[in-house]
C-alpha cells in the first residue's frame, strides 16, 4: 500500500499540536545514519547538578504500548473489531496491527470508513519505507548470511512471519472491507506486514512502567558506544530524553542513546540492521539439537522447555566461554542415572518428568552442570560435553568458512548490507576460532584426569572383551 507523506518540516507544527516538548534540541537528517537528534546550541550537564537536563519529553499519550493499544480500541469499534478478530495474543502483535491500521489510514489511497485518524497516523508516515534489517533484504543478500549464526534465525522469522500473516487473512476473511484490503484488492502484501516488523523491532524500547513500547520523536534517535542521552519514564508517565551527566554536546553535534552494548554483532544485526564496530560485546549463539542417535533425544527436549542454545562469548581479554545448559541432558544417558516417567496429577493430567539419581529435577533441568558436580564421573561427563560442543562449533566454522566465495553477492548489495555482512562473517570466524582452542585445551586436560583414563581403560576391554553373562542374556533373550 502506498505510503502517506510526512516530512521534517512538518514535524514541529505536529509536536506543538501533540505536545511533544523538544528542549535545545532539533531532528535533523544525519548524513550516512538517517534521521537523527542534533543539538541547536551547546549542552552541558555538570555531573554535580540536582536534576539531570531535559532534551525531550513525550506525553503518556503518545506512547505506543499494550495498555495504549487497548484504550484505543474502546475509542474505535473499527480497530476494535480487527484487534478481537485477529489480535489479543501477544503485545507485539496487537501493535503490530496497530501499525498496519495506521498504514491504511494513513495511505493515499485509503478510500474511508475505518473512522478517524490519530497523531500515530501522520507520524506513521515519517518513518521509513524501508529498515535494513536482514528480514528485508534480498534473496540474494540473504544467500550471503549462510554459515553465519543469523542464517537459521533469520529463516525461521521470516517463516513465521508469512505465517502470522497467512493468518492474519484467514481471520479478516469474515471482515469485508479489511477482506478487501487484504485478498482482493491485495493493497498490503507480506512485504508490509514484514516491514511492520521491521520498524517494531528496530524502534521499540523497553520502558520500566510500559513495557516493550513505540515512543514518536524519541526513536528517531540514533545508536552510539558511546551515549551522550538517555530515556526514561516519569511519575506522570510522559518518557523524557535526558542529557547523560558529565557530557558536554557542542551546537550541530548529534544527541545518541545506547541501544545495548551488551547485545551480540547477530542480535544487533538481526534488530537494528548495523554492527557497532565499537562494541564489546563478541559473542555468538546457536542452537541446539539432541543427537541423532540418542532414544531420549524427545523427551530431553520437552522435558527441557525452551529452545535449547550454545552461547559462546568473550571475556574482556578477548578469552572465549561457552553456556550451553542442555548440553549436559545431550550427554547423559540412562546408565548414568538419567530417567523419565509420566507422571500423572490428582486432576487427571499427565506431564513428563525428568529424574536424576532418582531425585525429580524437572524443574531445574537447566542446572543439570551443577546436578552432576559431586558425581563420581563427573570429570567424564564433561569430556563427552566438550567434546559434543567442539563438534558442533567445528561443522558451524566449516559451514562458515566454505561459503565465503559471495564476492559477487556482496559486490550486488548496498553499502549498509556489506560492511553488515562482512563484520559479521569476521567476528564469528574470530570466536569459532578461538573457541575451538581452548576446548582443545580443555580436552585435552581432560583426557589425562585419573578417572577418565580408568573409565575409557575400562570401557575398551568391555568392548574387546565381551563377557559371558552379556552372550548368556543374548542367548536367553534369543530364546
Amino acid at each position: 500500500m502506498r505510503r502517506g507523506h510526512f516530512s521534517l518540516d512538518d514535524l514541529p507544527a505536529w509536536s506543538t499540536l501533540n505536545g511533544v516538548n523538544f528542549v535545545d534540541v532539533a531532528v535533523a537528517n544525519i548524513d550516512g545514519r538517517g534521521n537523527g537528534l542534533v543539538a541547536k546550541k551547546d549542552l552541558i550537564s555538570q555531573d554535580g547538578d540536582s536534576e539531570p537536563l531535559k532534551l525531550l519529553t513525550v506525553p503518556k499519550e503518545l506512547i505506543l504500548s499494550a495498555e495504549s493499544v487497548e484504550e484505543y480500541a474502546k475509542e474505535n469499534k473499527n480497530f476494535r473489531q480487527l484487534l478481537d478478530t485477529a489480535g489479543r495474543q501477544s503485545a507485539r502483535g496487537d501493535i503490530l496491527l496497530f501499525l498496519l491500521y495506521q498504514l491504511v489510514l494513513s495511505s493515499p489511497d485509503y478510500q474511508g470508513g475505518l473512522g478517524p485518524s490519530t497523531p500515530w497516523t501522520q507520524y506513521f508516515s515519517l518513518l521509513p519505507s524501508h529498515v535494513p534489517t536482514p528480514t528485508m533484504w534480498t534473496e540474494l543478500e540473504l544467500s550471503y548470511l549462510n554459515g553465519t549464526s543469523l542464517e537459521s534465525a533469520v529463516a525461521a522469522k521470516l517463516t513465521v512471519l508469512t505465517k502470522e500473516f497467512d493468518g492474519l487473512r484467514e481471520n479478516l476473511a469474515t471482515l469485508p472491507h479489511w477482506n478487501e484490503i487484504l485478498s482482493i484488492d491485495e493493497s498490503i502484501t507480506i512485504r508490509d506486514w514484514i516491514l511492520l516488523d521491521a520498524l517494531y523491532r528496530s524502534r521499540s524500547l523497553g520502558l520500566p512502567k510500559s513495557g516493550e513500547s513505540m515512543v514518536p520523536c524519541l526513536d528517531l534517535v540514533n545508536h552510539s558506544g558511546q551515549a551522550t542521552a538517555y530515556f526514561d519514564e516519569n511519575s506522570e508517565g510522559e518518557v523524557v530524553l535526558y542529557l547523560r551527566k558529565g557530557c558536554v554536546a557542542p551546537t550541530g553535534s548529534e544527541i545518541t542513546i545506547d541501544y545495548g552494548l551488551d547485545k551480540s554483532p547477530a542480535e544487533m544485526l538481526f534488530s537494528y540492521g548495523f554492527i557497532d564496530p565499537s562494541s564489546a560485546a563478541r559473542s555468538i549463539t546457536l542452537p541446539l539439537e539432541p543427537l541423532d542417535d540418542d532414544p531420549l533425544g524427545i523427551p530431553k527436549l520437552h522435558a527441557f522447555g525452551t529452545p535449547p542454545k550454545l552461547k559462546l562469548e568473550e571475556d574482556d581479554s578477548g578469552v572465549p566461554h561457552w553456556t550451553a545448559p542442555f548440553v549436559y541432558l545431550m550427554c547423559l544417558n540412562e546408565e548414568d542415572g538419567l530417567r523419565f516417567r509420566v507422571l500423572q496429577e490428582t486432576d487427571g493430567s499427565r506431564h513428563l518428568a525428568i529424574f536424576w539419581q532418582d531425585i525429580d529435577i524437572t524443574n531445574v533441568s537447566n542446572t543439570m552442570k551443577d546436578l552432576i558436580h559431586d558425581h563420581e564421573l563427573h570429570q567424564v561427563f564433561e569430556l563427552r560435553v566438550v567434546t559434543v560442543i567442539m563438534g558442533i562449533i567445528q561443522q558451524q566454522l566449516e559451514q562458515l568458512t566454505s561459503t565465503q566465495n559471495g564476492d559477487s553477492v556482496v559486490g550486488l548489495a548496498n553499502t549498509e548490507v556489506r560492511q553488515a555482512i562482512s563484520q559479521l562473517r569476521s567476528l564469528e570466524t574470530g570466536i569459532l576460532q578461538k573457541s575451538i582452542q581452548v576446548l582443545d585445551e580443555k580436552r585435552d586436560q581432560l583426557l589425562r584426569d585419573d578417572t577418565v583414563v580408568e573409565y575409557l581403560t575400562m570401557m575398551g576391554s568391555d568392548q574387546n572383551n565381551p563377557g559371558t553373562d552379556t552372550a548368556a542374556d543374548e542367548e536367553e533373550d534369543f530364546s
